[in-house]
């Protein structure tokens, strides 16, 4: 059991909930968006993928930190203008398919696997700059191993047009279900927080809110 703390201190907690995808830079609390509008989606149906190198999830409580080599993300966002859900969160995408490959806590090997899918990905304020806040709400995912846990809440961040990057890097995400051999370093209740930077395909995909 010494061991295993040993591994796990000075990694960080991330895997339960590494969920979630693509992402936004936090928006302003006072923020609100009126309208929304998705262009450039070239594939058939809107389809979208993404792709994330080195992810992470991290216990803002313990520190303990889950690093993944990369993270994917799929799912739909058509073209058009979109109102539903203003002034709060206008959804501008789906997200149906989401993974994450060889996960792990000081080299200690963890699965992650998103549930209840699809999440949503929103417009949460105005674009500025070709940058637009938003947010990924009904994310949940499970983490397995050693230690067992669920991760759900909704994560936040920015997309921007022209590098066509989803910048996931705060939010509301809470550990529970915890069980197995976490040691005290993941519990019930703790915040945690995913960074990740999505790279979207197709790269002509542009989202203008207003």
């Amino acid at each position: 059991m010494r061991k295993l703390t040993k591994a796990f201190t000075g990694t960080v907690t991330t895997g339960a909930a590494i969920v979630a995808v693509v992402g936004l830079a936090a928006a302003p609390a006072f923020a609100s968006v009126s309208s929304a509008k998705v262009s450039g989606s070239t594939n058939a149906g809107g389809a979208i993928s993404a792709t994330a190198s080195g992810p992470t999830l991290t216990d803002s409580k313990t520190k303990v930190k889950l690093t993944c080599t990369s993270a994917t993300a799929a799912g739909t966002a058509p073209n058009g203008t979109y109102t539903a859900g203003a002034p709060t969160a206008i959804q501008v995408a789906s997200l149906s398919t989401l993974g994450w490959n060889q996960c792990t806590i000081s080299g200690i090997s963890f699965t992650v696997k998103a549930n209840a899918t699809p999440w949503k990905l929103n417009a949460t304020g105005p674009t500025s700059g070709g940058v637009t806040p938003g947010s990924i709400t009904g994310v949940n995912a499970t983490l397995s191993g050693a230690c067992n846990a669920t991760v759900a809440g909704t994560v936040t961040g920015s997309y921007n047009n022209s590098t066509h990057t989803l910048a996931i890097n705060a939010g509301t995400l809470v550990v529970s279900g915890v069980s197995g051999l976490c040691l005290g370093l993941i519990n019930n209740g703790d915040a945690v927080v995913y960074n990740a930077n999505y790279v979207v395909t197709p790269a002509t995909l542009a989202v203008n809110a207003t």
